[in-house]
């Protein structure tokens, strides 16, 4: 900490999602930024903080934690460079890009006995939080299904990972927390139009271990963007928009349609729909938040690496998947897929 108690907090990383971090990082309360590493430098000029070229010239400086948002590739190095040093970190989602080096990373921060969460950041998402919130209450009663739709176009500044590691890791964590379910099993299917090195499209279907049924359309294809989390259970389904933090509940109907016309069309099950108010708050600022609590000793709720570490076995199991065309049962906390039994 400084002389006026604030955390001394380092950025590695100046590309898009970089900067959003620096902005935050430069007015979160009880937070200093130091420093940002990025051999490029400042190419707008517009930070506050100095730019250095090197993460060594970072830690000279003494800081409390860092936010690590360099490429996926780069993740295993900084993050054990900063463990070494007993720096806490915040890293980027994806964890890592394999299960191996997530898993080094986990034992690293953790046999330092030091803070370290992963960036994913839907579930500070207010929709999300709410539509979590309303399944542990039992509003939706059991729950069949999960859909999600994440799809737009390629984001030039990816090029160390493809779709299944960059984008269906969003969906994969979000799943399992806000049904607080493991996955049991995945099937995959990926394609590649593009002409990159990596798949730019993958579609999943997945059991998690309760039975729900779990299903993922993710692309880099679309000039549609959208971001869509669909929960079906007994009582009806949520629909969350992640784009506008907007949440709607469609009701299973307490009242049969008596016009045969209307119900041929509908349906006999269309009830009421109710878009929820909720606050909305920045889902960086407040991961951010939660993350400077849990540096300081409070209790908070954050993703740690644990976590991050079986959203990518999920994310490779999916990928292997893809490459055999079998459907492979994910044994949680651990790393190894295998066969389901069809």
């Amino acid at each position: 900490m400084n002389e006026r108690g604030k955390l001394r907090a380092g950025l590695i990383g100046l590309g898009a999602m970089g900067r959003n971090h620096a902005r935050v990082l430069s007015n979160l309360d009880g937070v200093e930024l130091v420093a940002v590493v990025d051999p490029a430098g400042d190419t707008t000029g517009t930070l506050r903080a100095p730019v250095v070229p090197e993460l060594g010239d970072l830690l000279a400086m003494g800081i409390d934690y860092a936010v690590v948002a360099c490429p996926t590739a780069l993740h295993e190095r900084v993050g054990l460079e900063l463990a070494a040093n007993g720096v806490c970190a915040l890293i980027e989602k994806p964890l890592a890009q394999s299960v191996e080096t997530a898993t080094r990373l986990v034992e690293a921060f953790e046999s330092a006995g030091l803070v370290a969460g992963v960036g994913h950041i839907e579930r500070y998402n207010p929709a999300l939080q709410s539509l979590r919130i309303r399944l542990e209450a039992g509003e939706l009663g059991e729950v069949f299904q999960v859909v999600t739709r994440r799809q737009g176009p390629f984001p030039h500044r990816i090029a160390d990972v493809g779709v299944v590691m960059d984008l269906a890791t969003h969906d994969i964590d979000l799943t399992a927390w806000v049904t607080g379910q493991e996955y049991a099993s995945v099937s995959a299917r990926t394609v590649s139009r593009s002409g990159r090195l990596h798949e730019d499209m993958v579609a999943v279907v997945g059991q998690l271990a309760d039975g729900t049924m779990v299903n993922h359309l993710v692309n880099w294809l679309s000039p549609l963007k959208e971001r869509s989390t669909v929960i079906t259970g007994d009582k009806g389904c949520f629909v969350a928009d992640t784009l506008t933090a907007d949440l709607t509940f469609y009701a299973n109907a307490a009242i049969d349609t008596e016009w045969e016309a209307l119900r041929a069309f509908r349906g006999v099950a269309e009830g009421d729909m109710v878009r929820y108010a909720i606050p909305k708050r920045e889902p960086l600022l407040v991961e951010h938040e939660r993350f400077r609590d849990a540096v300081e000793g409070k209790e908070s709720d954050i993703v740690t690496l644990r976590q991050g570490l079986r959203t990518v076995e999920v994310a490779a199991a999916l990928l292997e998947s893809a490459s055999d065309g079998k459907v492979l049962s994910v044994v949680p906390g651990g790393s190894d897929a295998e066969p389901a039994l069809r």
